[in-house]
């Protein structure tokens, strides 16, 4: 081991074990001083969004000459709006009620005993995320409401805006008295990898993996420590016969007017075989002068030569991008079994007017969320759509499935109050 990696794996302990002892601390904290601390960072985001944008432009630049894809370029680019958007939900996150301790019925009494359960911290936990630099905030905000600690990996094309924005969320946390470790940034260019960090089971409670499919699925591989999987794209929409091509027009394109990230963009469409090809071709032609780009599966393409024929693997792999391929099935059946093979199982919807084709479809489907006649459009916060804030979507059976929000970040103790029982 050379001394550089021995050096970097010295500074990755310290930090981890910092972020460790805060967390034992943050767990004691009240309702009140959560709250304080999250609409604290907001104001230092506030304060900060002139630094921020200037170090993101740097990240841009160093960006765009190592010729980073498009995709990367788009989730690193910050703006005034994105970062007002985040320090709107931040003020917002810090008046929710705390989630913190509220009781609820445990699942078994003992005879003479009170037995009931408390939401509690779960401890630390780490999220590793691709570029998105405003996501480290987000998650900063989530972590202090729910009284844990929150240790931070970002991509290197961020390096300049995720230190920018840690600096401002740290310098916050100080003014009210957090301790030092509440939230700790792992530089990507520190020497410590992805490895060395989700390795640290001894301390880290849960690791969060959010970017494309790739990061996702090394962390999955890598990690010693519990996973909460998140998803993005890749999602299906089966349109019936019976429903409507206004309706499946307007969920496909507002599925992918999340931004920066298309979480929940729908970019598979399967069709009934009795769908008639004048309403595709408008489908089509509707999605293309939007700047989507349409692909059909073999038998389609007999039909329409001049679109492009879907690989094998594209089933089941994210596009990330204004893409939407379609393939001609027999029945509701058929889609079923289709969409629990090869969707990403965080968000499929279907299009129908039949109630009991939208018993079938809900019933079938394996999938965290399931949209019927709605968009399933993802939104961190929205004030038209209730108090809810959210991190992101998690396709994972096991841990918290679904949405990725305050509860997810907690867990359940049970409390046994006696009068000596033996």
């Amino acid at each position: 081991m050379t001394k550089d990696s021995l050096t970097s794996s010295s500074s990755l302990m310290v930090s981890v074990q910092r972020t460790y002892e805060a967390s034992l601390i943050l767990g004691t904290t009240k309702g009140i001083e959560r709250s304080r601390a999250v609409r604290a960072i907001a104001d230092a985001l506030d304060d900060a969004t002139d630094d921020i944008l200037e170090a993101n432009t740097l990240d841009l630049e160093a960006s765009r000459e190592m010729a980073v894809p498009d995709l990367i370029l788009e989730w690193l680019k910050l703006t005034p709006e994105r970062l007002n958007n985040t320090v709107e939900t931040l003020y917002r996150l810090s008046e929710l009620s705390d989630p913190l301790r509220r009781v609820m019925n445990a699942s078994y009494q003992l005879d003479h005993s009170q037995t009931y359960c408390q939401l509690m911290p779960l401890g630390v936990i780490a999220l590793i995320y691709e570029t998105l630099p405003e996501l480290a905030a987000i998650a900063a905000g989530l972590c202090m409401k729910t009284g844990n600690s929150l240790l931070l990996r970002g991509g290197t094309e961020a390096s300049q805006s995720n230190q920018a924005i840690a600096q401002a969320i740290c310098g916050a946390l100080e003014k009210v008295g957090f301790p030092s470790g509440s939230v700790e940034l792992i530089p990507a260019d520190s020497g410590a990898t992805i490895r060395d960090l989700v390795k640290q089971d001894d301390y880290i409670n849960l690791v969060i993996p959010y970017g494309r499919p790739s990061l996702v699925q090394q962390v999955v591989r890598q990690s010693t420590a519990p996973v909460l999987r998140s998803a993005m794209g890749n999602c299906y929409l089966y349109w019936s016969p019976t429903g409507s091509l206004d309706l499946t027009r307007s969920i496909i394109m507002d599925s992918h007017q999340s931004e920066p990230d298309p979480v929940n963009a729908i970019e598979k469409v399967l069709i009934h075989s009795n769908q008639k090809l004048s309403s595709l071709t408008i489908l089509w032609n509707t999605l293309q002068e939007s700047g989507f780009e349409i692909r059909v599966d073999e038998e389609l393409h007999q039909e329409f030569p001049g679109l492009t024929v879907v690989q094998e693997e594209e089933w089941h792999q994210s596009y990330l991008s204004k893409t939407v391929a379609f393939k001609r099935v027999n029945n509701m059946e058929a889609a079923i079994r289709w969409i629990n093979k090869y969707s990403s199982g965080h968000a499929d919807c279907l299009v129908t007017e039949s109630y009991l084709e939208s018993s079938q479809f809900s019933a079938g489907i394996n999938s965290a969320s399931v949209y019927i006649n709605s968009s399933p459009r993802f939104y961190r916060y929205n004030k038209q759509q209730g108090d809810a804030i959210f991190l992101g979507m998690s396709n994972q059976k096991g841990l918290r499935r679904g949405l990725i929000s305050l509860e997810t970040l907690t867990t359940l103790k049970h409390i046994v109050q006696g009068t000596g029982q033996v």
